[in-house]
């Protein structure tokens, strides 16, 4: 058991890093049920914390049907059945009348939460719209697209010359210190989307290159920055499994997720059937004209009117 003497700082620090503020913040306030109940509910859910929250929790959920044990290197099959047996024999299979809890269902809502800090240098901004489930074969079109937007931080060489158009924008225009997309997977359902850090007076600017560069993708992606989006996933998939700690986590959240483990052979042929089409009809379907969820957190007071936002969703073109 983790002490509450150490679990308390470990919030307050998670409290503290904005990224985790904007990321805690997005999925309570787009998740008005189900999700948002999972959410880190701070230092004052840690003080309540009793002794049978924590039995009840481990009773309904700490089941053999919903544990995985991996193991990479130089492990031997029988050695590894050794260690099962000896530690987790007495790990229970079998649910209260035969059935395994669900979770309440989930529903996005297109939202935003403010907390405007003026004292801090920098404005943090995520906006997300709902993503697809694990499962889902539109994942990896979503990760195609996230891989032409790519990601910046004010400390990398190229200026204006780096292959994401967003971050050549950023750089020329000064308009961000970093940006990062990310795809937040679920069971059923998932949070897309981009979170950066810019100055106060830069945060309209942002969004609106930000919003731009997804509507874009809706309606015109090239079958050249397709090809090198898929590139980059392809090197981000390979480079993550470098080493075997990397590889257990892959191979347990693997068999939770999609009940196997899927080969590098595999993700390569559903990467090599994305092209630029597909691109544009995935993202159309997610992105366009979808309402978003935004949290920003910081001297947000240029952080535009949800409607604005809102209205950014979609192109009118004549």
């Amino acid at each position: 058991m983790v002490p509450r003497g150490v679990l308390g700082p470990a919030l307050q620090r998670s409290h503290a890093s904005s990224q985790g503020v904007k990321g805690q913040s997005t999925c309570r306030y787009a998740h008005t049920r189900g999700l948002a109940s999972l959410v880190k509910s701070g230092c004052m859910f840690c003080r309540r914390l009793s002794r049978a929250d924590l039995t009840d929790y481990l009773s309904r959920h700490y089941k053999a049907p919903r544990m995985v044990l991996a193991a990479a290197g130089g492990v031997e099959h029988r050695q590894l059945l050794d260690l099962a047996q000896k530690h987790f024999s007495s790990v229970s299979g079998t649910y209260e009348e035969d059935a395994v809890p669900s979770l309440i269902p989930c529903r996005f809502t297109g939202s935003e939460i403010r907390h405007r800090d003026d004292a801090l240098p920098f404005a943090h901004v995520a906006i997300a719209v709902e993503g697809p489930g694990w499962a889902n074969p539109d994942n990896v079109a979503l990760q195609v697209a996230n891989a032409i937007i790519g990601h910046y931080d004010c400390t990398y060489g190229g200026g204006m010359h780096l292959s994401s158009p967003l971050a050549s924008v950023a750089v020329t225009n000064k308009l961000c210190q970093s940006f990062q997309t990310f795809n937040i997977c679920y069971t059923e359902t998932g949070l897309l989307g981009a979170h950066f850090v810019s100055d106060r007076m830069s945060i309209d600017d942002m969004m609106f290159f930000l919003q731009g560069q997804w509507m874009r993708l809706c309606t015109s992606a090239t079958e050249s920055e397709v090809i090198r989006g898929k590139n980059i996933l392809r090197n981000s998939l390979v480079s993550h499994l470098d080493g075997t700690t990397p590889v257990c986590e892959d191979i347990g959240r693997s068999l939770l997720t999609y009940g196997r483990r899927i080969p590098l052979a595999e993700w390569e042929s559903r990467i090599a059937e994305v092209d630029a089409q597909v691109v544009r009809e995935v993202c159309s379907k997610y992105f366009y004209d979808q309402c978003p969820a935004v949290a920003g957190f910081g001297p947000i007071e240029q952080l535009p009117d949800y409607n604005r936002i809102r209205s950014g969703m979609f192109w009118l073109r004549f």
